[in-house]
């Protein structure tokens, strides 16, 4: 997404003025008029030229749309990751809004909410019933006003109130941790202004814990955001090379990004988990480092959303999202109603184990022999526990189960080529000598 200047929104309008149908305006006026005399219900002339640059808009294609104060709020809300708020991410359970998690300082944290908790009632308002997004809505207000949640949390006889005071949030778009020793997991759930710099920020702690041999990207059901962010993340992975171009009626939508020295990563291999609601910048992303060779691409196939949206500000309240590009990957693939295909393909699945019946092992009969090489016995319990965090990952996410196999099989031939090269290089040292 991008905005363009007023300049340039000035001489388009009076290019399209020149050019405007006459007989098509005047049924226009009739069709306007008939329903300001005629509807069943009166309409303000404001309120019938908005239903106009609305249908105008959705009749283009399904990203382009009129952005009222509301819709332009939530955007610019979703694009910086801040709104005025509570802090709490929340889903439905048994017909109840739900406490998922409480987000780290922020009101709902301070206040000691816990995940779990049931919101009965807000400021009095029953909460039974209500969609999710209406939840979201009434939650959300102007930072330092007030509202009282009544809770009902498990181990307390009856509901109790909280009262907290609306505070700005921060939502951060990425996460990371360690999936086993040297390997790490890096979620970004959307691509927001700071998604770039918030990506450096979470390999740099990663790498704090140790060396990286491999990274899992997760772009699973990320809906994209802000193209420029994008760029910054593939970037991080990159040492050269074409990011993205875009191509579209105007010269200024003509755009090239390429990655700029530096894999924050020193090289370690990559695999990026992709499904149908990856979309638009994690799809750019996906595309950017499965030409550049750089990652397996695993999962399913991603949504095909391969268009640009420029946000043009109306006045301060008002604003359309208009599709002004196409985008295409390094090698000119345009992902537009197509999507990026895995390059290995991975159904999300729940697995079951044939056999979970302990089995002794040699180490564990009576009298066995010592090692060879005086190594320490491996018994039944000790491979038990060492494939406690492998089976964990299985049943939670075969997906990331599967993508960290792959890394520690890429790591694996890494070794052994570097390993084959350094000894070459030995032999042809001795041959010279």
């Amino acid at each position: 997404m991008g905005l363009t200047d007023g300049d340039t929104q000035q001489r388009m309008a009076a290019d399209s003025a020149a050019r405007l149908p006459l007989e098509d305006l005047r049924s226009f006026a009739k069709v306007f008029e008939q329903i300001r005399q005629g509807y069943i219900e009166e309409v303000d002339d404001r309120t019938l030229l908005e239903y106009a640059i609305k249908g105008m808009l959705q009749g283009l294609d399904p990203h382009s749309s009129y952005l009222d104060r509301r819709s332009f709020d939530d955007l610019q809300a979703n694009t910086t990751g801040e709104f005025a708020g509570l802090g709490i991410e929340v889903g439905i359970e048994n017909d109840h809004i739900t406490v998922v998690t409480p987000m780290d300082d922020t009101p709902a944290s301070r206040a000691g909410l816990r995940a779990g908790d049931m919101i009965l009632r807000l400021s009095g308002k029953s909460m039974k019933g209500v969609s999710l997004d209406e939840a979201v809505e009434w939650m959300r207000g102007p930072k330092g006003s007030s509202v009282t949640l009544t809770i009902a949390r498990k181990g307390h006889k009856q509901p109790f109130d909280v009262t907290l005071k609306r505070d700005t949030v921060r939502v951060r778009s990425v996460r990371s941790k360690i999936l086993d020793k040297g390997y790490g997991y890096l979620r970004i759930s959307q691509f927001q202004l700071d998604t770039g710099a918030d990506v450096t920020e979470e390999l740099i702690k990663l790498q704090k814990k140790g060396s990286l041999k491999g990274l899992v990207i997760d772009l699973r059901n990320n809906p994209g955001g802000v193209l420029q962010s994008s760029v910054e993340v593939a970037d991080a992975f990159l040492e050269e090379g074409l990011v993205v171009y875009t191509e579209g009626r105007n010269e200024a939508a003509n755009l090239s990004y390429s990655a700029e020295p530096g894999d924050l990563t020193e090289g370690a291999p990559l695999v990026v988990l992709i499904n149908a609601g990856s979309a638009s910048a994690a799809e750019i992303v996906a595309g950017a480092l499965q030409d550049h060779r750089r990652a397996v691409v695993m999962g399913t196939d991603s949504f095909g959303k391969g268009s640009v949206q420029t946000v043009i500000p109306i006045n301060n309240e008002r604003a359309i999202k208009l599709t002004t590009a196409l985008y295409f990957t390094p090698n000119g693939r345009s992902i537009q109603a197509q999507g990026i295909t895995p390059d290995i393909v991975v159904e999300r699945v729940k697995v079951t184990r044939l056999d979970d019946s302990p089995r002794p092992t040699e180490a564990d009969l009576a009298g066995h022999l010592n090692n060879g090489n005086g190594g320490a016995d491996r018994t039944f319990e000790d491979r038990s526990r060492e494939q406690e965090g492998r089976e964990d990952w299985m049943d939670r996410d075969n997906q990331i189960f599967e993508a960290l196999n792959v890394l520690k099989g890429l790591n694996l031939y890494a070794h052994r080529d570097r390993d084959r090269g350094l000894r070459e290089r030995l032999a042809r040292a001795d041959e010279q000598q």
